[in-house]
């Protein structure tokens, strides 16, 4: 039996080793399971509701509507503020839809225009904002924000857009000689600026930013007429 008893005592501890290697087998290890987890990319979410029923973000702070360009009637109960690049392809898209709702609404709504020219991406944004203020100070700020949206195909893309402005200006019937100063002038570029400095406090991030009176309106809800409609509907009910 003690020639035996050495034998007996391999085999228990081969056993042994069988099973605790089998254990570790099933047992799942903690560090590469957090580890591969950490790298999992992170969950994007994708909303598929129909842009008509997106309702506009909670309300801003009050509205200033000094040293603003405004149209509409003063007693309109909505207001739609826009900070826009004259540039910006969007934007050149919002326009006719808002021009129509404006169309439909004439006395019930209000529009404000303010500039936010994304300069790193459009050339001539800042520029064309300028023209738009110099315009402004022969009392035709909205007819040249029109023409520049309405004819946002023809100077774009273009190397040199001043001559375009210009012959915005003479199509208008202003003093080119006055225009062509004040385009270039301070107290425009300030003007410019000014309207900028509101958009970084109201964290505007890019254009088309609009507000319905006070409230951000969604992207997918201004681009598309019922859409806007639809929510106009709401805000009116809501009076």
């Amino acid at each position: 039996m003690r020639r035996k008893l050495p034998i007996i005592i391999i085999v228990l501890v081969l056993v042994a080793a069988l099973a605790g290697g089998a254990l570790m087998m099933r047992t799942p290890d903690t560090s590469t399971t957090q580890t591969n987890i950490a790298q999992l990319p992170p969950t994007v979410t994708t909303n598929n509701a129909p842009a008509a029923n997106a309702t506009p973000r909670p309300a801003a702070p009050p509205v200033d509507l000094q040293n603003v360009h405004v149209r509409g009637r003063t007693d309109a109960p909505l207001l739609i503020e826009e900070y826009g690049d004259f540039q910006c392809p969007p934007c050149g898209f919002f326009h006719p839809i808002l021009k129509r709702i404006e169309g439909e609404y004439a006395t019930q709504l209000r529009v404000a225009y303010r500039h936010f020219p994304i300069r790193s991406q459009h050339q001539h944004a800042a520029e064309a904002a300028r023209a738009a203020e110099a315009a402004a100070l022969q009392g035709k700020f909205w007819q040249m924000h029109d023409m520049l949206f309405e004819n946002q195909k023809d100077w774009k893309d273009t190397a040199i857009a001043r001559p375009v402005f210009l012959n915005f200006a003479r199509t208008l019937g202003l003093d080119v000689a006055k225009f062509t100063q004040d385009i270039d002038s301070a107290p425009v570029a300030n003007r410019v600026l000014n309207d900028e400095t509101q958009a970084a406090a109201r964290g505007v991030k890019g254009t088309p930013t609009v507000y319905l009176n006070g409230r951000e309106i969604p992207f997918e809800v201004i681009t598309n007429y019922d859409s806007l409609r639809a929510t106009i509907e709401r805000e009116l009910a809501a009076k």
